[in-house]
């Protein structure tokens, strides 16, 4: 099981992490997961509903791309994102107010976070498996080495 919170360094070196490119910059693929207690379910959604503008910005500035929620009827919360890099986007809304007081308010909804915030008491997931690199190995290895050998 990949350790709880971020971890540092190349997120290339680290087993489970997948990386996806855009024309400039490479991105980590990021997914966790997190426990919220039953009896806040209702409360957590809400919340979420409509999270506080000056929240929302701080994300997005420092790399938070296609962050998603999921949350289901048990508590289990999954999260995804897309960042250049996870250790550098936790950092970065460590440094942000508005995320002390996000994070002070969120933290009732969760359990076993063993003294940990939510934004570092998660439990990274491994990826096994990205359609988009699998099509891509396989349409590499099925184009011919012959252009004069394609099928028709």
């Amino acid at each position: 099981m990949p350790p709880a919170g971020p971890v540092g360094g190349d997120p290339a070196d680290r087993p489970g992490t997948r990386t996806s490119s855009t024309r400039e910059t490479t991105m980590e693929r990021v997914c966790f997961r997190l426990q919220v207690r039953p009896d806040r379910l209702a409360e957590y959604r809400e919340r979420h509903a409509a999270v506080w503008p000056d929240m929302l910005r701080a994300l997005a500035r420092h790399g938070w791309q296609r962050y998603s929620l999921f949350l289901g009827d048990d508590g289990l919360l999954i999260g995804y994102l897309e960042t250049p890099s996870l250790e550098r986007a936790v950092a970065g809304m460590q440094a942000e107010e508005v995320n002390a007081r996000w994070q002070a308010d969120m933290a009732p909804y969760f359990e076993q976070l063993d003294g940990a915030g939510p934004d570092t008491g998660f439990t990274r997931l491994e990826e096994v498996f990205h359609l988009e690199d699998q099509l891509e190995r396989v349409t590499e290895a099925d184009r011919p080495a012959d252009p004069d050998q394609r099928d028709d």
